[in-house]
């Protein structure tokens, strides 16, 4: 064995992925062009280049995929739909041919013995509906509702889970304040109307989905926020910072209220985007879990200009990523222990529902690719992970971020994240040292409770 997590014996191990990441195949079909595919192809958006058009060609390879999968011993893979293929316009009746794949997928799925576990929204939006505003349009909340009808109508007889969105905080930020992102806007803070509208999509889904008799889960991208020190400005810019970041997309939904974004200039109801009703909807009871998408702690000082009130400090003295993200464990069991602290008996049980990281590695000339960085980078948060469980917080599972190299957004093809090598020039996989560890430590585990 590997290593040695004590973690419950019914713990689900997956690996996740997402659909313009991998798949490919976008003029395919039927499918509509998304925001990523428009995003793409402006000049200088993506390092040099880049796009979904091709990915990992999933869309025509997914047995493969799903035979690596098996190989790992995996209890469930977390995917995303694409959709463009379900709605090409963002509305009206679904696509008949884009459902195809998807059940095909997911019957492939559980014929391997893997748990689908879907989600609903990553970050491919239908081009049409940005066009008519995206998410800083209120109706773009109401077209996801409709959305998830049609796909969950379908699919729904085979999978018990959703996730409804990926990240809302990553799409908003980078997506609609930043730019760096699809659909590229620059509005900083006047894209805090699309938290709310993400926030209400989700809400309106759930409905949908708790209607059928499914369960609900989300994937937030959370951080532990540090000061850079006791001076009381960066306290108060850290503060500021894990509002935005983190109870911004959480306390919504678990609290029924947002945050205090006074920092910001923002009053409570977001610059009028919040109506009588709204959080009562998004906070609904019956949340059956948190996803928890970590990579790294944030470091956080005053501001060093009057854009924002907190500014982004290093952090020294720590192994970085090929990304250049700072690697400290020990911050997911900080994590998870302060949201059982803030949220109390309002937390739904957590799954991990992506942590990995990229490593620069090439395929060696016997054919092996050695990535000893990311199992140390696993094995080590694992252990923090195990250490929350010991303390009493109710993690259920672990989805590894990635199980197969992909487009990786604005950096294209040049972070690698995956268990398992892709060629993109001839789409050959091959795994990496780091799934044969994987694979080994899910059958030890699985072998220390069947004895």
């Amino acid at each position: 064995m590997p290593t040695r997590f004590d973690l419950p014996a019914d713990f689900r191990w997956g690996a996740s992925t997402a659909a313009y990441q991998i798949e490919g195949a976008v003029d395919e079909d039927g499918r509509g062009p998304s925001v990523w595919d428009v995003f793409a192809a402006r000049p200088g958006a993506v390092r040099d280049g880049h796009t979904g058009r091709t990915a990992c060609d999933h869309y025509h390879r997914y047995t493969e995929d799903i035979a690596l999968m098996r190989e790992l011993g995996l209890d469930g893979y977390r995917f995303s739909i694409a959709w463009p293929r379900i709605q090409p316009t963002g509305a009206g009746p679904a696509n008949p041919a884009g459902l195809a794949f998807y059940d095909r997928l997911v019957d492939a799925l559980l014929a391997a013995g893997i748990a689908p576990l879907p989600t609903l929204f990553h970050w491919d939006l239908p081009q049409a509906l940005e066009d008519g505003g995206g998410w800083l349009a209120r109706d773009t909340a109401y077209r996801f509702a409709e959305y998830t009808e049609r796909i969950v109508d379908r699919l729904g007889d085979r999978v018990p889970a959703w996730i409804t969105l990926n990240e809302p905080f990553v799409h908003m930020v980078f997506g609609y304040a930043l730019g760096t992102h699809a659909p590229g806007r620059t509005l900083m803070l006047d894209a805090l109307p699309v938290a709310h509208h993400q926030l209400l999509g989700h809400g309106l889904a759930a409905a949908v989905l708790r209607e059928r008799g499914h369960q609900v889960l989300i994937a937030n991208n959370l951080t532990p926020v540090w000061p850079a020190s006791d001076d009381p400005a960066d306290v108060a810019a850290a503060a500021a910072y894990d509002a935005l970041h983190n109870r911004l997309f959480t306390d919504p939904l678990l609290l029924g209220r947002y945050p205090d974004l006074s920092a910001f200039g923002v009053p409570e109801d977001l610059g009028g985007s919040v109506r009588p009703g709204d959080l009562k909807l998004i906070s609904a009871p019956g949340l059956d879990g948190l996803g928890l998408n970590f990579y790294n702690p944030t470091r956080i000082a005053a501001p060093t200009g009057p854009e924002l009130p907190f500014a982004e400090a290093e952090i020294a003295d720590v192994p970085r990523t090929a990304f250049g993200w700072p690697v400290v464990p020990d911050s997911l069991r900080e994590l998870l222990l302060g949201l059982r602290e803030r949220y109390g008996d309002a937390l739904p049980p957590i799954t991990i529902t992506e942590n990995g990281c990229s490593v620069e590695d090439r395929v060696a000339p016997d054919g092996t690719v050695d990535d000893r960085f990311r199992i140390d980078y696993m094995a080590s948060h694992l252990d923090a992970l195990a250490e929350a469980v010991a303390q009493g917080v109710d993690v259920r599972g672990y989805y590894t971020w990635s199980l197969i190299d992909n487009f990786e957004w604005a950096e294209g093809y040049h972070q690698r994240f995956g268990l398992v090598h892709v060629d993109f020039e001839t789409q050959k996989r091959t795994p990496r040292t780091s799934y044969a560890w994987y694979r080994d430590l899910i059958a030890a585990h699985r072998e220390r409770f069947a004895r």
